[in-house]
This record gives structure tokens, C-alpha cells and sequence, in this order.
């Protein structure tokens, strides 16, 4: 059980928490919610003991272990794999012990304990969590050293998920997760057996993992049971009833005090009158919920409207430095489209998204777009173009300095910073209102396309929802790529999959969607060896072994036809590969040189997609021929 008691806190004289209490039963899996800058993240220094109160206190249950992603990801030559493994220390003391110890009872200890704490399975355990979090078996191996600051983080994360403290302190978990990540801790949170206390702006995981909610309000601390849904139904009923009581006691006063004022001076109404000012002074006043508004933000509509397509692209290839990360592209985007990206980091979601800003060139393939079209892209890492000592307004009047202080400032407003954060350096407003002030500046034009990468990061749940009124009221088309399942569901109406090197239609829902990542994961964890959660019935492997036996004949027939599609393409490569090797060719005919090439291209790709038709044909063949083994 976690206790906090009358508890008192400050900073630079402004209060945060006066007189704040809670109980959080142990088991407990509590959404810790408010608005930016009211303590959650102090509260959390408090709650671990690297901040002490001024006043009341924080009792925690005796020999309680407590665990926080640590500020700094780990950037060793370790592997990540093991960069877990090393966060449960009592294992790894014990382990290196039992290669040394030779009294026979301390061995036994060593071992019994071991055996305990599930040692043996530490390894699968910390391997599955990393899978979950998007690292696959030969990342795993690698360094961490070469992995960037956001996917370190994730390593951070797996390493304090993997030690599996009583108490769990998460602050912004998905803020480096993709949505196939935050999909997967949803899942993991939910089923956590000990107490987790979540700091999150990501409404699908508060509803999901959630049972509890601790609000910060006004320097107290208020308990609602439910996840956020529930707390934001049960917060808007007490807001209506207490706007409602004080509004009557308004009413009342008014009344007590006008019978006081007309016959206070009367001798035969003296004490009627009398009784009537104890009454008010004994009124307690009703104060009625603060209205925490957020001001809301306007993306300007485009300047001019487009003939559809504004964007078509045909077998376009994309990649970095001559290597293909997709290939056979072909897409086409209206003037009015909102579409999602989904797919795991590391697919292309972001490569396809800067060539539709203009900031790739294809390798190959066709692709056109709307004469004089206005595109407005937005990406996290662009928070550091911002000048760090100017404020919003010296970057508005820099980019509009036709326009008089009156306009500049509308423009700041419409962005959705407020009067008192106009004036402000960027360096000390908060990574919302840095987020803000760049999605403002990125659209300020009048866009024909708005391309947003990740662009809630940062963001609190009010301002979320200014976000999305935002999107949905702008005229334009939109690519969003985002982790926040809620932000699609409400913005996007067609999804895209980027995944095996290509983009495809997304028919399903994003329901179907996270079914589908849960699906793929458990999966990963059954290929990593973990144990079924469930016992199979000889019945129902007798039933899947006929079932995998009639899979065969299929099988075996894409199989062939897949070994017949790469000969012939290679084959076909291999021809104007020699035509190729005529250096004249180049000279003499410069323009049937390009075709061979072009043709040749086309063969690679072909050749490509059957080579990968062929190894999932071939998977699913021999995992057949297995399933009919063992049930035969």
C-alpha cells in the first residue's frame, strides 16, 4: 500500500500540493492525470524519495521495491539483451556467486533461490519484453551503443519492465514508442501483478490499463474510480453539480442578505435579522470546479483548392544512399484525403512521408504532383530549428513582416498559445508549447497537405483534443503518422500499411489492427520459447495437423511456382546485364542504354517478390510439416 498523508510541497513559492492525501492499495493500477506543469512528475520524485516534503508524508509498504525508467538511456558497448538481464541484481549477484561458492549449503541456498525468482526464464522473459517494445533477435545482440537516444529509451523501459518492482512509475511511457509498441504495453500494463502508477496523455492506454485515476487538482489529490473515460464522465457530472450548488447558494446568499439589509434597523425584526447573519457567516462557500480550458488551435485553410490527384505516385522506389526501403509504391492522395500510416519504426513510415513533402527524390518510378501546391510537414526532430532566445511572436513576425503586431499576434493565438506565453523564449516553454508554436509556423501559409509525424508527443490530453478539432476542421488533405490510436481514430478515415518494403491499402479497422500486433507477439513470444498460455487437447492437435497436412499440396505448388518465377527473372537479369556490359551501348544509344535499365529494374523487383513469396511459402510448408509430425 502506498499512503500520502496531508502532504505539502512548493517550488520557487509557487505550491503544488497543499494538504494532499491519497491510498493507492497494493495491486493497484492507477492513470496519474493533470494538467502540464500541476506536480505529477514531482509527485513522483516525492513518492521515491528524491524529493523530500515540506509537509505530511509519503508511506510506502515495508521492503517495497520501486521501479522508474532511469533519465539517461544506456549508450554501453553491452548488448541489449543482456543490458536487461543486468537490471535484476540480485540475479546477477547470485549468478556470478554460484560460480565461485564451494560450501554445499551455501550452493544449495544460491540455487533454491535462483529457482525463486524464475532465474532460469530470465532470459526468455527480458528477450520477449524486447521483442514487445520492437527489437527482434539480432537487435537484441547489438550494442546499445548503436542504437539512437529514443530506441535507448525503449531499452531503459524493458530493462525496469523486466525487473518487475512492487511499484511501477511510468511518466510518459509511449513518448518513444511507435503504435505497435504502444499496443503491446497496453497489454503488458494491463495484466501487471503488482502496482503501477502511469503518467500518460495517451487516452487509449489510460482506458485500457487504468482501473483507477488520481487527479492533480488544485494542489490536492482526487480519487476516481475507472479509467480516464469514466473519470472525465464522473468530472464533468461533479463539475455540473457543484456549478449548480454554488449558483443556489449564490441565490440563497443574495436572499439572507437582502431580509439582514432591510430589517436589521427594525426593532421587531432584530433578531429575525440577527439569526439571519449567523446563518451567512456559517455558509460555507461552494467554489465551483475550475474550467482548466485549453485554448484552442485553428490550422489555416489552403490559399488555393486542387484538382485531385495532388499526389500520384507509380512502382516509385525510396531509400537512402542507393539501398531500397520500399519499393513498388503506388499511391494516389485527393485533395481531402486524411490518411494514417501505420506500420512498425523502422518500415518506412517517415521515408514516405518526406517524399511526399519533397524532401526525398525517388529512386525510381513515376511520380507527379499538383502544380503550385502549398505542403506543411511537421516532425518532432524539427523542435530544434526553433531559436532558442526568441519567443512566439519574434518567429511569426520573422516569416510575416508585412503584417502589423495586431496580426502577429492573432496568428500566435490561433497556434494556441495564450497571451501570457506570447512573449516567452522558446527555450523556456514546455515541449507542448514548442510543439504548438512549430505545427503553427509549418501551417501558417495555407497548406494544400499537412504532414504530421508523430505531433502529439508532448502534448497533454486537452490539448490533444484542441489537436484533433484542428485536423478535422482544416479543408486540406492529411498524412498523420502517430502512436496515439485515439488521434487516428478520430482524424483519419483510410489506412495505409507500411510493412514487408511496400505501402498497401489497410482495409480493417485499427481494432483489427491492434488484434493483429497482439496476434503477431504472441507469436514472437511462442517462437522464443515461453509457455503456451493455454494446454492443448490431443483432439485439437489432431484436428490441426489434418488442417496443416491438406495446407500442404498448396503449398508446395507456390513453392514451385515461386522457384520458376526467380529463374526466369533472373534469367531476364542476366540478359541485360550483358547488354549492359557494352560500354558503346552508352554512347551510340543512350536512350534504349536507359530502357534495358529501367527493364532491368523491373526484373530485380519481380525477381524480389517471388523471392519473398518463395521463404513465406517455404515457412509455412515446413511449420506444416512439423505441426503433422508431432500430432501424426
Amino acid at each position: 500500500m502506498l499512503t500520502i498523508r496531508n502532504l505539502t510541497y512548493r517550488i520557487d513559492g509557487r505550491v503544488l500540493f497543499e494538504g494532499a492525501e491519497a491510498i493507492i492499495q497494493t495491486g493497484s493500477n492507477v492513470g496519474l492525470v493533470g494538467r502540464n506543469g500541476c506536480g505529477k512528475t514531482t509527485l513522483f520524485n516525492l513518492i521515491c524519495g528524491d524529493l523530500s516534503p515540506e509537509g505530511g508524508e509519503i508511506v510506502r509498504g515495508e521492503g517495497q521495491r520501486i521501479g522508474r525508467v532511469t533519465q539517461e538511456a544506456p549508450g554501453t558497448e553491452t548488448s541489449l539483451i543482456d543490458t536487461v538481464l543486468a537490471a535484476d541484481t540480485e540475479r546477477a549477484a547470485l549468478l556470478a556467486e554460484a560460480e565461485t561458492a564451494t560450501d554445499p549449503h551455501r550452493i544449495g541456498d544460491i540455487h533454491a533461490r535462483l529457482a525463486d525468482i524464475d532465474a532460469y526464464a530470465a532470459e526468455s522473459r527480458a528477450a520477449s519484453i524486447l521483442s514487445g517494445l520492437g527489437f527482434d533477435d539480432a537487435a537484441q545482440k547489438r550494442p546499445c551503443s548503436s542504437f539512437s537516444g529514443g530506441w535507448r529509451m525503449r531499452v531503459a523501459l524493458a530493462a525496469v519492465l523486466f525487473l518487475e518492482p512492487d511499484l511501477l512509475l511510468l511518466d510518459e511511457p509511449t513518448n518513444y514508442l511507435d503504435l505497435e509498441g504502444t499496443v503491446w504495453l497496453e497489454t503488458y500494463l494491463s495484466r501487471y501483478p503488482h502496482t503501477v502508477i502511469v503518467i500518460s496523455h495517451d487516452r487509449d492506454l489510460l482506458d485500457t490499463v487504468a482501473r483507477q485515476i488520481l487527479h492533480v487538482d488544485n494542489g490536492k489529490l482526487v480519487t476516481y474510480r475507472g479509467n480516464y473515460s469514466e473519470f472525465e464522465r464522473q468530472r464533468r457530472e461533479k463539475a455540473l453539480l457543484m456549478a449548480k450548488r454554488a449558483q443556489s447558494q449564490a441565490e440563497e446568499r443574495a436572499r439572507l442578505q437582502a431580509f439582514v439589509d432591510r430589517f436589521r434597523a427594525k426593532a421587531s425584526k432584530a433578531r429575525q435579522a440577527q439569526s439571519r447573519v449567523k446563518r451567512l457567516e456559517k455558509m460555507a462557500a461552494i467554489e465551483p470546479v475550475i474550467d482548466e480550458s485549453t485554448p484552442p488551435i485553428r490550422i489555416p485553410a489552403p490559399k488555393r483548392q486542387l484538382s485531385p490527384p495532388i499526389i500520384a505516385a507509380e512502382r516509385v522506389v525510396l531509400g537512402y544512399d542507393g539501398k531500397a526501403v520500399l519499393r513498388r509504391v503506388n499511391i494516389r492522395i485527393d485533395d481531402d484525403d486524411r490518411i494514417a500510416l501505420l506500420g512498425a519504426n523502422g518500415n518506412g513510415k517517415s521515408t514516405l512521408a518526406k517524399m511526399l513533402a519533397g524532401r526525398l527524390s525517388p529512386m525510381d518510378g513515376t511520380m507527379t504532383r499538383a502544380d503550385r501546391m502549398d505542403i506543411a510537414y511537421f516532425a518532432q526532430h524539427q523542435l530544434d530549428e526553433l531559436v532558442p532566445g526568441e519567443s512566439p511572436v519574434d518567429h511569426v513576425r520573422a516569416r510575416r513582416r508585412y503584417d502589423g503586431e495586431a496580426e502577429v499576434r492573432a496568428r500566435v493565438a490561433q497556434m494556441g498559445l495564450g497571451t501570457e506565453r506570447m512573449d516567452t523564449p522558446a527555450k523556456d516553454l514546455s515541449g507542448g508549447e514548442r510543439a504548438k508554436l512549430l505545427l503553427g509556423l509549418a501551417t501558417m501559409n495555407g497548406a494544400n497537405l499537412l504532414i504530421l509525424d508523430e505531433p502529439t508527443n508532448h502534448l497533454d490530453i486537452d490539448s490533444r483534443a484542441a489537436l484533433i478539432d484542428a485536423i478535422n476542421g482544416y479543408d486540406g488533405a492529411v498524412i498523420l503518422i502517430s502512436h496515439d490510436r485515439y488521434l487516428v481514430e478520430a482524424c483519419a478515415d483510410r489506412l495505409w500499411l507500411v510493412a514487408d518494403g511496400t505501402v498497401q491499402p489497410y482495409d480493417d479497422d485499427m481494432e483489427a489492427y491492434r488484434a493483429m500486433i497482439l496476434g503477431a507477439a504472441r507469436k514472437s513470444r511462442s517462437e522464443a520459447g515461453d509457455k503456451p498460455a493455454e494446454k492443448v487437447s490431443a483432439q485439437d492437435r489432431r484436428r490441426e495437423a489434418a488442417e496443416a497436412r491438406a495446407a500442404l499440396a498448396p503449398l508446395r505448388k507456390t513453392i514451385q511456382a515461386a522457384e520458376r518465377a526467380v529463374a526466369k527473372a533472373e534469367a531476364e537479369i542476366a540478359k541485360r546485364d550483358a547488354l549492359l556490359a557494352d560500354p558503346d551501348l552508352y554512347t551510340k544509344d543512350p536512350q534504349k542504354a536507359a530502357q534495358i535499365n529501367q527493364e532491368r529494374t523491373r526484373w530485380v523487383e519481380s525477381r524480389d517478390s517471388a523471392e519473398e513469396e518463395w521463404l513465406a511459402a517455404s515457412e509455412a510448408y515446413e511449420t506444416a510439416q512439423a505441426e503433422s509430425a508431432s500430432a501424426g
